[in-house]
Order: C-alpha cells, then sequence, then structure tokens
C-alpha cells in the first residue's frame, strides 16, 4: 500500500510542476528538509541543499511576478515548456523514489508527461480561452489561482497522497465527460 501511495504522491507533485515548475520542487525541499514526512535518498537528496532552496525561492518568485505581466506572461509560458517538464520529472522521480523504487527512467518519463501535459492544456487550451474571453484581464487572477493549485496540491501530494489520487481520477472523468458532451454535441449539428 505503502509503494501506491509513493507513486500517487509522484504523480501529484509531477502535476503541479504543470500549472508551475518551483512550488512543487520548493514543497519537496522544505518538507524534506524540516519534517519526516519525506526522505530523499541520493542524488535527489540534493534538493534539501540551502543553495537550492535558495535558488527554488528566487526562481518562483520570479516566475510568479512574470506570470502576472501581459505579454510577459506568454513568453514565460514559452520558456516554462521546457522547464515545467523537467520540474516535473525531478519531482516524480524524487518522491517516488522516497518509498517506492520505481526505476529512475521511468519515474523521470512518468514526470515529464504528466507535467508536460498539465502545461500543454494550460498553455494551449486554458490561457488562450482566458485571454480571448477576457481581453486579458483575467489572466491574472487565473496565475494567482494556478499557484495556489499548484501549492495545495503539492502539500497534498505529500501529505494525503489518496486525496490526490481521487482528484486525480475525478480530474480525468471530468475531462472526458466534456470531450465526450462537446463530441456529442457535435455530431447532433
Amino acid at each position: 500500500m505503502m509503494e501506491l501511495l509513493g507513486v500517487f504522491t509522484a504523480f501529484g507533485l509531477s502535476a503541479s510542476a504543470g500549472l508551475n515548475a518551483y512550488i512543487p520542487l520548493l514543497v519537496v525541499a522544505l518538507l524534506a528538509k524540516f519534517t519526516d514526512l519525506l526522505t530523499l535518498r541520493p542524488p535527489w537528496d540534493a534538493l534539501e541543499s540551502w543553495w537550492i532552496i535558495g535558488l527554488l525561492v528566487v526562481l518562483s518568485l520570479i516566475e510568479f511576478f512574470a506570470d502576472k505581466v501581459p505579454a510577459v506572461n506568454h513568453i514565460n509560458d514559452l520558456i516554462q515548456t521546457f522547464i515545467r517538464p523537467t520540474a516535473g520529472a525531478i519531482a516524480f522521480a524524487a518522491s517516488a523514489n522516497v518509498i517506492t523504487d520505481v526505476h529512475p527512467v521511468l519515474s523521470l518519463g512518468l514526470g515529464l508527461l504528466v507535467a508536460g501535459g498539465v502545461h500543454a492544456v494550460k498553455t494551449l487550451a486554458v490561457r488562450p480561452a482566458v485571454t480571448a474571453t477576457t481581453g486579458g484581464a483575467g489572466n491574472v487572477p487565473v496565475s494567482i489561482a494556478e499557484d495556489v493549485v499548484s501549492t495545495i496540491f503539492s502539500i497534498l501530494a505529500v501529505v494525503v497522497p489518496v486525496v490526490i489520487a481521487c482528484l486525480l481520477v475525478l480530474i480525468t472523468a471530468y475531462i472526458i465527460w466534456r470531450w465526450y458532451r462537446k463530441a456529442k454535441r457535435l455530431n447532433t449539428v
């Protein structure tokens, strides 16, 4: 059972990285440094270094503010296309290796796919829709909501991985339901 929960933790953290690259890594680093909830194995224990924690704080602040400035947020999303999946891969591999013995290559690949998928939906569907429907005025509140969700999801992924598993199932079911509904509507037209 603990191995299954470790995998849920890994999926939750990598999904959070798709919204904000540095928040899940910072959560993992801080929880590993200051609690017994995570004990990172080498080489992932490097995340506990004060240098890495400081760097993650600075990068989190840069991403936070860059994502709130019109036009800069689109450039930030373009740059983050490479960073968020990488952060998701690191978060997945570091957290999956805490409890389970998932092969590092599989962990990195799964984290890359999960974070990359969340980032793609955010960048290619959600943000353009928000920009188009609100004339860009909705981007800041949506960005703040993404940061809050990423933070809460990251903490819950470590603290309550079963909740993350349920949320992932519900979100997946909702997305499939929406696609089905849209396809059905298009077929009736």
